[in-house]
């Protein structure tokens, strides 16, 4: 998808600023139903004709310019992507453009990868250089029409308002490269120079623009070489028994897949710990090292991003190949040979919000997005971990609708083996503890590979969880949603929302960066820091740590023998709607959230709950036994 495909003499002749942007306008309206905002029609009346001028003055006023270039599967856009042939070898040939505006930018701070542009609000930006090659890389690893020509690809940033280069000389001493040159206004001829030895008119009937807008999206071979190198050799990879069955089975899908042509489902269930995400990760290892086109996807923003930063750490390429579930509504029929969705209990019923754009906007539900995408969906979840409305990734869901397409699901199921210490005991106590599953809570009778404790106040909870962190355990404190969650004050700090008498503290960050001691949001979990701040369910659900305070609000409280929801006392607002959440579903989604909280600690838990009879009941359940 592209905003406006049209020919450098075209938008050369419509060049003049109020025609250009009502151009520009109609064309988005007309593809998009998205309105262009005034900055964006100002950018284009001023940036568009200067470099589509250039290129006629360069004697390519032939080659297509690609507005608003949309990197597949992503959100984000290049601004121009020009299109032509190569004069060398008359190959498809493509240049990514960066347009800016500015007129001087300096080094931000000593740090070459930032730049500070006078003027200009909203603090440091990527240094240009650095934004375009980020573009071509991504193209050269997904865009098969690229990836499968050599030297198809360049990438400028053009500073085209920078008429003197001593404004913006810091900018200079970023690495350049083919896919990453920088251009001013005072470069100009040397900027039509590079543009000449990349680009020539087409040939008559083929369309380079074509063959880019309509190429396959898949991982390049290349990046799959590098992803089988990053993720499968890693030696704490190392799968036991149903762990492995589930690696062979998708295994064995995919090879009969591609020789019978045809496609199955397959379905992964497990409680926490039981592996998922380890089958997950080595699944694209050992996908890629065998050369077949795989994507990893979750539903959670804190758990994609952890995994990009694991599996990404020494090649932040392989970070590209970890996608989000709302990233497929536009994917290609089968064009991914394997799609691992893993958190697959996050599956939402649409994937439409507020920021999909008019074309995307159908009732077709996700999970029928997610299996067309690949020959072999791989799911992997766990239906006591769905806690939130909208979300419907349950086993039986799954195989309704695969079955209403005709296709086949088969379904492994893996025990609880390494999360709470390898403790199943522990995971079914929690079970029966929630009313999870049939029968009774009762007490709980101890297991040499876990403890648990119950706190009288929150100021011991901490503390305990303070001695563990001293003896080099991990550590953290969690709560249900109960509390008022405030934006950070003016100064950054965070507002101590979860307060239980006289003890106060904040909850996690909401912020991307990190805030004094506090992690980004999606890293509170596994960053240094965390432990100063309470996390909820969206922030600790898929990551696990030692050991594990969970506050019980008061939306769940032990009376007559069993727990109780009291939907008064949470303060989700995803819960508040009583016509899209029924009290029935409100009290099942409460009770997997504490599920899901009681399940993250390997080594212990620390209990600790604002209701006095809770604590009485916990107390009379759990012995010390440690």
């Amino acid at each position: 998808m592209t905003l406006l495909r049209m020919s450098a003499n075209r938008i050369a002749d419509i060049a003049r600023p109020d025609s250009l942007a009502e151009q520009l306008l109609e064309q988005m309206l007309f593809k998009t139903g998205r309105r262009a905002s005034p900055a964006e029609q100002k950018s284009w009346s001023r940036s568009l004709p200067v470099l589509a001028r250039d290129l006629v003055d360069a004697g390519l006023g032939e080659v297509e310019m690609l507005v608003e270039y949309h990197l597949p599967l992503t959100s984000q856009r290049a601004d121009v992507v020009l299109a032509g042939t190569h004069p060398s070898t008359g190959a498809p040939s493509y240049v990514v453009v960066e347009l800016k505006q500015w007129s001087a930018a300096y080094r931000y701070e000593g740090n070459p990868e930032l730049v500070e542009v006078p003027g200009m609000p909203g603090g440091p930006k990527l240094h240009p250089v650095a934004q375009v090659k980020g573009y071509c890389d991504y193209l050269a690893d997904f865009a098969r029409a690229i990836a499968d020509q050599p030297d198809a690809l360049a990438g400028m940033a053009y500073l085209h308002n920078a008429t003197d280069n001593a404004e913006v000389a810091d900018l200079r001493s970023y690495p350049m490269g083919v896919t990453g040159r920088l251009f001013t206004g005072a470069d100009r001829g040397e900027m039509l120079s590079f543009l000449r030895s990349r680009l020539g008119p087409s040939a008559t009937g083929h369309s380079p623009g074509d063959t880019l807008i309509r190429s396959a999206v898949a991982p390049s071979q290349q990046l799959l070489k590098v992803a089988a190198a990053e993720v499968r050799d890693r030696p704490q990879f190392h799968l036991l028994g149903n762990q492995q069955l589930a690696v062979d089975l998708v295994l064995h899908a995919v090879e009969h897949a591609r020789s019978a042509d045809n496609k199955r489902v397959i379905v992964v269930t497990g409680g926490p710990g039981s592996g998922k995400s380890v089958i997950a990760l080595s699944l694209v290892g050992e996908l890629a090292r065998r050369g077949r086109t795989v994507l990893h996807a979750t539903g959670s923003r804190s758990f994609t991003q952890t995994l990009r930063k694991v599996a990404g750490h020494r090649a932040p390429r392989v970070q590209k190949m970890f996608k989000y579930f709302n990233q497929f509504m536009a994917a290609e029929k089968n064009g991914l040979d394997v799609l691992i969705l893993d958190e697959a209990h996050r599956i939402r019923d649409t994937s439409v919000d507020r920021y999909t754009r008019a074309e995307l906007r159908t009732d077709r539900p996700q999970i029928d997005e997610l299996i067309a995408a690949a020959r072999v969906p791989v799911l992997l979840l766990d239906e006591h971990q769905i806690v939130r409305p909208g979300e419907m990734g349950s086993l039986e869901q799954i195989q309704r609708h695969a079955a209403s397409l005709g296709l086949e699901t088969q379904h492994v199921h893996l025990g609880e083996q390494f999360r709470c210490g390898g403790s199943e005991e522990y995971v079914l106590w929690v079970k029966h503890l929630l009313s999870l599953t049939e029968g009774e809570p009762y007490p709980w009778k101890g297991d040499p590979q876990f403890r648990l404790r119950v706190a009288d106040t929150p100021e011991e909870m901490e503390h305990l969880l303070s001695q563990q962190i001293d003896r080099g355990y991990t550590a953290r404190m969690t709560a249900g949603y109960c509390w008022p969650w405030s934006n950070a004050k003016d100064d950054g700090s965070l507002v101590s929302d979860v307060t239980i008498d006289t003890w106060a503290r904040p909850w996690n960050s909401k912020s991307d960066r990190r805030i004094g001691d506090a992690p980004p949001a999606p890293l509170w979990a596994t960053e240094d820091g965390g432990f100063g701040q309470v996390g909820c369910v969206y922030t600790a659900q898929g990551f696990e740590y030692d050991w594990n305070g969970v506050i019980l609000g008061p939306d769940l409280v032990w009376r007559n023998g069993r727990f109780t929801t009291v939907r008064s006392a949470n303060r989700d607002p995803d819960m508040k709607n009583t016509a899209k959440v029924s009290d029935l579903r409100f009290d099942a989604l409460v009770r997997n959230v504490y599920k899901v909280l009681l399940t993250r600690g390997m080594v212990g838990t620390i209990v600790y709950s604002t209701d006095e009879e809770t604590r009485t009941a916990l107390r009379e359940l759990v012995s010390d036994l440690s």
